[in-house]
């Protein structure tokens, strides 16, 4: 049977806890080392970054969201200034402000960003830094006032009044003035629990998953379909591809190398004190272990990074053919978007763009957000390389 779904789509990662050539903390300090932040998150990189992302053909950013994290509204009204088309998909906590006033700020963003908006809804996994914020409710109860915020978010977006009475919002009377309408919001969503799970398939357009092995991916999209024939899947993940794989697994071997072996102590400690199951199905793929072995969880799917990074913690490492054959492998098996990421971000955006989205194309059809000038520069595709994740 063909596959009938729509195209895909590719999007970058802004990485607004500084860059570097080397993996570290994303949302919190932890993890994070002088290696991984040699380049400053300021508005002059960053700029450099989602420009370009933008010339690469991506089509929008990720930026992130916690206590380690710049604000990324206003980190994103300001990149605005200084790109042209790529859209921003802006991660926020659901629960720490009004939905009413969250709808006040994606509606003023699309309105004057072009409608260049998508908003990560994210729940948080992490209690101490939960109570960091003044957040001091239970796993389920947080994904409870999750579901409540994102049905008040959506209707309001949609140009509706809103009346809402439930167990964590009571909304009265709440409506945007003169919505800009023509520009919709897509709401992404992130959750592998049962309570995360039931909030997605009644509230998301798309649910983002953390890489993991196909078979594992496979279950979680046919779980998820049953529920939601409508829902849409993204997939997070870093990306080492070289024009050869022994090229990309040797990046792999410097990384590991490189890391502080005090900061992956740092890092599994706070990973093991969250009551994330995302979380803890990363950390299951590696189990702290630093043997270069273990961290190959499945063809090309490297799980180094989730040593000192939480969250997204696995890499497709391999030739550009290799990397774009796994990406059309999870694309066969529901995955519709693709949040992409490398070390550095501002270097590796172009390779990405450049050598790996022109073949993915070939490989599935030309898919939105996907740089119709890298295609046009890449060479004819070759049968994929044999290597260490063949």
């Amino acid at each position: 049977m063909s596959d009938t779904r729509p195209p895909f789509l590719l999007h970058w990662f802004l990485p607004t806890g500084g860059d570097g050539r080397d993996p570290g903390g994303v949302t919190a300090v932890q993890g994070r080392t002088g290696a991984a932040t040699r380049r400053p998150a300021d508005i002059g990189y960053l700029s450099q970054v989602a420009r370009a992302a933008e010339q690469a053909g991506f089509h929008s950013l990720l930026t992130p969201v916690g206590l380690g994290c710049v604000d990324p509204w206003i980190l994103t009204a300001a990149l605005t200034q200084h790109t042209d088309r790529i859209g921003f998909l802006v991660a926020f906590r659901a629960g720490f402000a009004s939905p009413t006033l969250l709808a006040q700020q994606a509606d003023a963003f699309r309105r004057f960003a072009g409608g260049r908006l998508r908003l990560n809804v994210v729940t948080g996994g992490d209690p101490v830094e939960q109570r960091a914020y003044g957040d001091e409710l239970a796993h389920d109860a947080r994904y409870a006032r999750t579901d409540e915020v994102m049905a008040v978010l959506r209707d309001l977006l949609e140009g509706k009044r809103v009346d809402h009475d439930g167990e964590h919002l009571r909304i009265e009377g709440a409506q945007l003035t003169d919505p800009a309408l023509q520009h919709p919001v897509p709401l992404y969503f992130g959750g592998a629990s049962p309570a995360a799970e039931s909030v997605a398939a009644r509230r998301a357009d798309v649910q983002l998953l953390w890489g993991e092995p196909p078979a594992a991916l496979a279950d979680r999209v046919g779980r998820l379909r049953t529920r939601a024939p409508a829902l849409r899947y993204g997939l997070r993940l870093h990306v080492i591809s070289r024009d050869t794989s022994a090229e990309a697994w040797a990046e792999a071997d410097r990384i590991l190398a490189g890391i502080d072996p005090e900061a992956v102590r740092a890092s599994q400690e706070r990973f093991a004190r969250m009551d994330s199951t995302g979380q803890a199905r990363m950390a299951a793929l590696h189990g702290g272990s630093t043997d270069a072995a273990k961290l190959q969880v499945a063809p090309n799917l490297w799980a180094g990074i989730g040593l000192v990074r939480e969250g997204a913690g696995t890499a497709l490492v391999g030739s550009h053919d290799e990397v774009a054959e796994r990406l059309h492998a999870y694309h066969r098996l529901g995955i519709d978007e693709f949040v992409l990421s490398g070390y550095p971000h501002l270097e590796e955006a172009y390779r990405v763009g450049e050598e790996v989205a022109p073949r993915l194309a070939r490989a599935g059809g030309e898919g939105q957000g996907v740089s119709r000038r890298a295609g046009a520069v890449a060479s004819a595709g070759a049968a994929p390389e044999t290597g260490r994740g063949g």
